[in-house]
């Protein structure tokens, strides 16, 4: 059987746990900055590019602390 990848609804990196990043973010409630930090960092390990995945989390997070430092 020749199965396919479906890189717009089941990519690889996708499919490495049991519990995805977006179910996690809604549960949460986490705000956009947030919800995109725990995914860079719940898929590092499974794109290619570990350090690039993480600083984009770190970018999110810093945005995130940006906004609530100027909204006090």
């Amino acid at each position: 059987m020749n199965k396919q990848i479906d890189n717009i609804n089941h990519p690889t990196h996708y499919t490495q746990s049991a519990i995805q990043p977006i179910e996690v973010i809604g549960a949460w409630k986490l705000s956009y900055c947030l919800g995109n930090t725990i995914k860079y960092i719940a898929r590092a390990d499974h794109k290619g590019n570990k350090l690039e995945d993480l600083q984009k989390a770190r970018w999110y997070l810093n945005k995130e602390l940006e906004d609530l430092e100027r909204n006090r």
